[in-house]
């Protein structure tokens, strides 16, 4: 037992780890990382590890437990949960998950046991799943950009050419911690369009997930996400088509995506949103200044 993590049950063996992140609370456009990290749990049989202190962690004004009445009287509590999981794929390798709210307290202290508890399960790689608002359409395929400890694992993924400074969640805070432990980690991000940010975008998931199984060797079901990308993807063409100016902002989107592609011959890199723009993007969707 640790200062802040409880023990539930040490696992008798494992298969080459993978630990896989995916906390609330931080930026996470289109819910892109938490539903990801939903259908991992779901297609495979876990077994509690460890939690974690809430009450040292999380803000409880902040996030607060939900109380179930039932006819007027108080029948408990359900209390928001830091959890560590385990469990295996379909090929046998094992896979951790760190799921939960982000704690709002005693960051460095909670960096510190996470690192130390994945050097003990002998964790061979971190992936950590997000996904940020960019200018891009949502009829091309998903885009991804990575964080990571080395340039070997970024260019893996794909990243953005530039150099930015933005607020860190706490994925950002472990990843640094897995450097200096020399766990090898890389968080991998999908680019949503900004237009829908603040919806449900399971493309995204889907991507994500897909990418996870191909850093990582994991084998993962990423169907059912694929289908809800198809029956999300109707909904905004219906909503775009109500609107001559969306209508025209996606075709311009369009056209950007397509030349930085390639597909398009008339290429003109000075039409393309830079880094630094995405960057800027991102840094007005966490001042919370998106639609």
């Amino acid at each position: 037992m640790t200062e802040l993590a409880q023990i539930a049950r040490w696992p008798e063996q494992l298969q080459h780890p993978v630990l896989v992140m995916a906390m609330e609370g931080w930026i996470d456009a289109g819910l892109g990382g938490g539903a990801a990290m939903a259908a991992l749990l779901s297609g495979m049989k876990t077994e509690l590890l460890a939690t974690f202190d809430d009450d040292a962690l999380i803000d409880h004004r902040a996030r607060r437990p939900v109380m179930r009445i039932r006819n007027g009287v108080n029948t408990g509590l359900t209390w928001p949960e830091i959890v560590l999981r385990w469990g295996t794929d379909a090929s046998g390798r094992s896979v951790i998950t760190l799921s939960g709210p982000e704690p709002d307290l005693r960051w460095r202290q909670f960096t510190t046991e996470v690192v130390a508890l994945a050097g003990r399960l002998g964790v061979e790689l971190v992936v950590g799943l997000g996904a940020f608002p960019a200018p891009v359409p949502h009829t091309r395929p998903v885009r991804l950009a990575a964080t990571a400890t080395t340039s070997e694992l970024a260019q893996r993924v794909g990243f953005l050419a530039a150099t930015i400074d933005v607020p860190a969640g706490i994925q950002g805070s472990l990843e640094r911690g897995f450097a200096d432990a020399s766990i090898p980690a890389v968080g991998i991000w999908a680019r949503v369009p900004h237009y829908i940010a603040a919806m449900p975008y399971p493309a995204a998931s889907a991507a994500l997930l897909e990418q996870l199984a191909d850093v990582t060797g994991l084998t993962v079901d990423s169907s059912a996400l694929r289908q809800a990308a198809t029956v999300t993807f109707d909904q905004i063409q219906q909503l775009i088509a109500n609107s001559e100016e969306h209508t025209a902002m996606v075709r311009q989107l369009e056209g950007q995506h397509d030349q930085e592609s390639g597909a398009d011959p008339a290429f003109d890199p000075g039409n393309l949103p830079s880094g630094e723009e995405i960057a800027e993007e991102l840094q007005r969707f966490l001042r919370g200044e998106h639609g």
